[in-house]
């Protein structure tokens, strides 16, 4: 089965993870894709392929006759989708892209536009895998496991191509920043790995946020407004001014590249509480750090302005940049590069504007940079992921597990 294949299979798995649970995985259903996952495994002849407990997917494949003393290396996708959009019932259909706007869903007038979204230009002529608008199409990542299961399937057809001994691993939970959180680092066996989890192809991924998440908690004084002159304090009202106290230019919305940002991912409470959850994000180290300090500043600026105890803030660092684990073994990033080039592939290296599991695992012994999938517009409904990709990162994985 190839590449295509399989992700138009995998993606018809519900793995939709979700940010409040407080199990592992967050969410049940990616069990069922794991367990499936496991079987095809095991079906392919892989060795102690098997799902654990917490839903993580492992096995490997021994290494060629004479390359058992090559670095055993892993290949690392995750399984499960977004919690913001649905992954449920997902209908996908392969469209022939000859230019113009693409039509998603007739019925419901729900149109990818070739002026909003300017990437769709350099696809003409090309077959893209496309959503029926209604949910997310789920390359991120489903189409990491298929070009990593489509690989390891050529290489066990293709006996002749050396290789060390390869470990293979499913993770639950990255979207919700938790796909490390019980990853068998030891178990994988594996001296360095690539996570499989990028965008358009060519990207090649060795350096990400350091990334942290806030929740603020506002306590309020609620009075009825008729009597409330000088005693009321409006939560709602003072986080607000808290968030008018962000940069407005340091948001999602005005930054690229390198910038770091704040993101208000929610506000919600009455008059008697309120709260805000905010994500954190800067590469540089230094930058992130004060980036916190300054909601901690925010955070006393506003207690000693309405008392003490009115602003709660915890603060959880999610991840950090992979730049400085990976630049002892820049190895990688050369091996990944030829990889690309023989399947004639430009390399484009950019840093990431989020995080994988690749970034943990980094600072779990475990160097990991990441690779594209050939996936664009991920997390919405006008995700699309041109067919041709997943072949060809198929061989890229091929031509980078190849011993030299």
């Amino acid at each position: 089965m190839n590449a295509i294949d399989r992700f138009m299979k995998y993606i018809r798995f519900d793995t939709q993870s979700d940010e409040e649970s407080d199990t592992c995985p967050s969410t049940g259903k990616q069990k069922v894709l794991g367990a499936a996952l496991a079987e095809e495994l095991g079906q392919l002849g892989l060795h102690n392929a098997h799902m654990d407990e917490y839903g993580y997917v492992y096995g490997w494949l021994p290494a060629s006759v004479g390359y058992e003393g090559v670095p055993c290396m892993g290949l690392i996708a995750h399984m499960d989708t977004a919690p913001g959009v649905s992954g449920a019932g997902v209908r996908a259909r392969i469209v022939h892209y000859e230019g113009g706007d693409i039509v998603l869903n007739e019925e419901k007038g729900i149109v990818m536009s070739a002026s909003e979204f300017e990437s769709l230009a350099k696809y003409k002529g090309q077959d893209l895998i496309v959503t029926d608008g209604t949910t997310l199409l789920g390359a991120d990542d489903k189409a990491g496991v298929a070009e990593i299961f489509a690989a390891v399937e050529y290489l066990l057809q293709h006996p002749e191509i050396p290789h060390g001994r390869i470990a293979v691993a499913v993770t639950p939970d990255e979207e919700v920043g938790q796909g490390a959180d019980h990853f068998d680092v030891e178990g994988f066996g594996a001296a360095v790995a690539y996570t499989v989890d990028g965008g358009e192809l060519g990207e090649l991924e060795y350096e990400n946020f350091n990334a942290a998440s806030a929740r603020v908690s506002i306590h309020g004084v609620n009075i009825h407004p008729g009597s409330a002159k000088n005693k009321m304090k409006n939560a709602l009202l003072l986080a607000v001014e808290l968030a008018n106290m962000l940069p407005p230019a340091e948001t999602p919305a005005h930054t690229e590249g390198y910038e770091g940002f704040y993101h208000l991912t929610a506000l919600s409470g009455d008059e008697s509480g309120a709260e805000l959850r905010l994500i954190v994000r800067d590469h540089d180290r230094t930058a992130f750090e004060a980036r916190k300090d300054y909601l901690r500043r925010l955070s006393a600026y506003l207690n000693d302005k309405y008392g003490a105890g009115t602003v709660e803030l915890e603060l959880s660092d999610s991840y950090y940049n992979m730049r400085e684990q990976i630049e002892p073994h820049m190895y990688l990033i050369h091996r990944a590069r030829a990889a690309m080039e023989a399947a004639g592939v430009t390399p484009v290296e950019v840093p990431i504007r989020g995080g994988t599991d690749g970034a943990r695992l980094s600072y779990m012994g475990l160097p990991c940079p990441n690779l594209c999938t050939g996936g664009v517009n991920f997390h919405g409904v006008h995700e699309y992921i041109p067919a041709g990709a997943l072949e060809t990162m198929t061989q890229v994985l091929v031509n980078l597990v190849k011993a030299e």
